[in-house]
Formats: C-alpha cells, structure tokens, sequence
C-alpha cells in the first residue's frame, strides 16, 4: 500500500489550526488529525478525511457517529500519551479497554491509536493495541529509529497501518525508509508549511518506480483503414519524453509520447496522450486495462525515457472515429504491436528524441516495456497466453 502523510492540527488555537489545515488540504495530505469538536470546522475549509481525537472511555454509537470523521483516534489523555503514567498490566489500562470497546462498537477499520513511546512497556502496550484498530500512531519522544523498527519489525503480519510521528521532512524521510519497508505513514507536526509541503513532496518522489525500458527494432509500419481511438487528456503537465505504455498485447507495451511539442499543424497539449485504438492495453500500474474503459477520476501511470513513472489524474477521455496505422516491433525475439491514430502529431519515444509516425519507418528504433506475464481481467497471472 501507498505511504500516507497525515497533518497534526489539534495544537493551539484555531487560527494556527487552520493553518495546519489548509496547507494540509493544499498539499494533498491524506489525513489531518483534529479535536472532535474542530471536525464541523475542517468540513467547512475544503473536503480531506479527518481522523479525530476521542476523549472518555464511555463507548457510545450514537456519540461516536456524530463525530462525523472518517477515523476515530482514541488515546489522548490516556495511559501512554505521557500525560498519566502506563500501568505495568496493559491490559488493565484505560486506553486498552476503551479501545476494546469500541471495536465491538464501530470495527477496528474505523479506529486509530494514539501512544507515546518512552519505553519498552510501552512499545509493548502499542503491539497490544494493534489488534483492535486499523491505525496505530506511535509518537517518539526520547527515541528516533530503534523502537519503530521493532514496531515494524513485529506488527508486519498484523493488519494495521503504523503512523510514525515526525517534526520535519528529515524525520519522515527516515520513517519512511526504516527497515527497508518503513513506516506506512507519518504525522507530522509543525508550524512551517513548508515542512508540511516538502514531506508532501518527499511522498511524491517515494511513489516514483523505475520500469525497465527495451530498445525495439520496428519490423513494419502499415496505414489502416478508419477506426475508433482514444485520446487520454490527464490532470497533470508532462513533460518532454514522457508518455503512456500502450500496446495490443498484454505484454509488451510501447511508449507513446505525450503532446509536448507544438507543430505546424496543432498547439502543444502537454497533458494529453493521443494513445491509440480503443481495444489496446494501457499500463496503470501493476495492472492494465482498456483504453476504452478509461473514463474520468481513473488513474494512468506516466512514464519517462528513464523509465522513471508517476501517477496522474484522468480528466476526460475523447474517443474518435480516425485513420489508424499499424506499428508492428520486435525485442529479446518477440514479436508485437500497436495501433495508433495516424497523424504527424502522434509519436512513439525513440532512444533519443519522440517519433512521429509520420517519418517512422522499418529499422527505426522505439522504447518498449517487456513483461513475461499473461492477464487476466488486466491483472498479471502466471498462465501461457498466446497473442498476435
């Protein structure tokens, strides 16, 4: 699962907790934690889930729906916040039995946990918990790596979400990247929003993979008759050498260019993929699917000359009835293809520069991404599957 970043907002008064908040909302946080009593304010400002602070140990339905945040936070004023000592029994603790409770009330998907670390009584007093909530909040006080790595170390095969308080973008680096897995998140705390955008940007880079790319010889290029095509227009701005993988077979994908450069017939539309016919495979991360079941709100993986990928937006998706032509290549001794619109403006990533096929031609070299897998239903299966 993806790494989240939460935004500590329940410190001060209002004002600074609308700062916390915005710049949360602006940055594309996952989470801000909040007082409960501040979630009415947070819906007010912009929509981004809430998880909110529950105080008492009284577990009641009816109270904690009206909270209206989507995860609820128990632990604040309790044994192990480092307010009130942590009995040596931790299953005689407040903060055990309330959150006990409130499974059987709302389901642990619901619930967080919140616990300072100051000891070995309490690393175990957070493993105790993990078993009623989904999200387990560890704070470090007088400790940096090794508590959260025996933490990590020993929920791995629990199904909770450790969050790893951190102060700036140095800390959540290092959360992220403890025990080569790292925490699942981090909450982080501080006045600067510019530690709040850089952890946010941190996250960004993280989520980037790396794909191989293969060179592949083209062994025919054939103009079609008129079919249906799909233009996918995205939320974001790529960038020279950057595109989709798109291809007729389930397992070699070509890298079509995105519509960067301008030319004498169209302006530039550098968040467009001009990708092809409307039966071909797009890769949208460790699955594919159709072009023409891509629709707005879906997520597309774009992918550079480098191989280097990030995730976007679909904002709309035109399919058009257009001439088609026929890219057919060949690598590591297979054979497959494309089907593209046939334009001048549309292009395939070469090793050096984009393509148009207008000038592609036998013996041209294309960047291509390989994959042994069949699909089934997009996802990758280990079954023989033969294409052509």
């Amino acid at each position: 699962m993806e790494k989240e970043v939460w935004v500590r907002a329940d410190v001060g008064e209002w004002e600074e907790k609308k700062l916390r908040t915005t710049t949360a909302l602006e940055s594309g946080a996952d989470f801000v934690l909040v007082d409960s009593e501040d979630v009415p304010k947070v819906r007010e400002l912009g929509m981004i889930k809430t998880a909110a602070f529950v105080l008492g140990d009284e577990i009641d339905r009816e109270k904690l729906e009206g909270v209206g945040a989507e995860v609820l936070v128990f632990g604040k004023g309790c044994e192990g916040d480092g307010t009130t000592p942590l009995l040596f029994d931790y299953s005689q603790s407040k903060l055990f039995k309330t959150l006990e409770s409130a499974k059987d009330v709302v389901g642990k998907e619901r619930l967080g946990a919140y616990i300072e670390i100051r000891g070995k009584e309490y690393e175990r007093l957070a493993v105790a918990l993990a078993s009623f909530c989904r999200y387990l909040i560890v704070i470090g006080k007088d400790w940096k790596v090794i508590p959260l790595e025996n933490l990590i170390a020993e929920l791995q095969k629990y199904d909770v979400r450790i969050i790893a308080g951190v102060k700036d973008v140095a800390e959540a680096r290092t959360a992220f990247e403890t025990l080569e897995h790292g925490a699942d998140g981090v909450l982080i705390d501080t006045d600067d929003p510019n530690e709040i955008k850089k952890t946010l940007e941190l996250r960004e880079r993280l989520r980037q993979e790396r794909l191989p790319l293969t060179v592949a010889k083209v062994t025919k290029v054939e103009p079609l008759g008129m079919g249906d095509r799909a233009c996918v227009d995205t939320c974001s701005l790529m960038r020279r050498g950057e595109g989709m993988l798109v291809g007729s077979f389930s397992g070699a994908f070509f890298l079509v260019h995105s519509e960067t450069e301008e030319s004498p017939y169209v302006e530039a539309r550098p968040f467009r993929v001009n990708a092809g016919a409307v039966h071909s495979y797009i890769l949208v991360g460790d699955r594919t699917k159709y072009l023409a079941e891509l629709s707005a709100g879906d997520e597309v993986l774009i992918v550079n000359s480098e191989g280097v990928t990030r995730k976007a937006t679909v904002g709309r998706v035109k399919i058009e009835r257009r001439p088609l032509i026929l890219v057919e290549a060949e690598a590591e001794g297979r054979r497959f293809s494309v089907i593209l619109q046939n334009a001048e403006t549309i292009k395939l990533m070469g090793k050096e520069r984009p393509i148009s096929v207008a000038e592609l031609k036998e013996g041209d070299e294309v960047l291509v991404h390989l994959s042994s897998e069949a699909r089934h239903f997009g996802i990758s299966i280990d079954e023989t599957i033969i294409e052509k």
